[in-house]
């Protein structure tokens, strides 16, 4: 029944979950390596969800000859208010988990799932603008690409791959922990 209450050990599961998505504030979400010979230690892009890190401006200067966008958080507004959703996501899952009602359980899970599938699509989607919106002025001519959300590229002698980070991997630990007491309770 769907008024019926969640066990206390469910409540505590979910308010563990609200914990874990705070933290993934903290850790970086996403990440790009490049690897060519003239780099062999790499170049990093890495991805929190409110700034970027690494070797911007080297993996910039590079990506000037290819006609490439520049990267900063300028370019990406999400990185100014992601940050708070994330934030009002960890609040909601912690109401859910006061409440302790499966109706406010499944409204956090299709939350949950709609925004982890915006989440994938805008970064695929930054990918392919990026990979495809190249200067046709540029030095070195290079065919559009879209390097992949995770996994192994490869364009000219740079190798790239693309990764989650930690942040990632705490909120899908997170989403596990809301799913256990639709298992749990049922």
């Amino acid at each position: 029944m769907a008024g019926k209450k969640l066990s206390i050990l469910s409540s505590g599961l979910i308010a563990a979950a609200a914990a874990l998505i705070v933290a993934s504030l903290f850790f970086p979400w996403w990440g790009m390596e490049f690897f060519a010979p003239q780099y062999p230690e790499g170049l990093n892009i890495i991805v929190y969800p409110d700034k970027l890190e690494g070797e911007i401006d080297i993996v910039n200067g590079l990506n000037h000859y290819i006609g490439m966008k520049g990267f900063s958080e300028e370019n990406f507004p999400e990185l100014t208010y992601l940050k708070y959703l994330i934030g009002g996501l960890a609040l909601l899952t912690m109401i859910t988990a006061i409440l302790r009602k499966k109706t406010v359980l499944y409204f956090l899970i299709g939350l949950f799932s709609i925004g982890g599938l915006l989440g994938v699509w805008d970064l695929r989607r930054w990918l392919h603008d990026f990979g495809t919106d190249l200067s046709p002025t540029a030095p070195i001519k290079v065919d559009p690409f879209v390097p992949p959300i995770i996994g192994e590229n490869t364009l000219a002698n740079f190798i790239t791959n693309s990764y989650l980070g930690t942040g990632s991997f705490l909120v899908l630990a997170a989403f596990i922990l809301i799913l256990i007491p639709l298992w749990k309770d049922r």
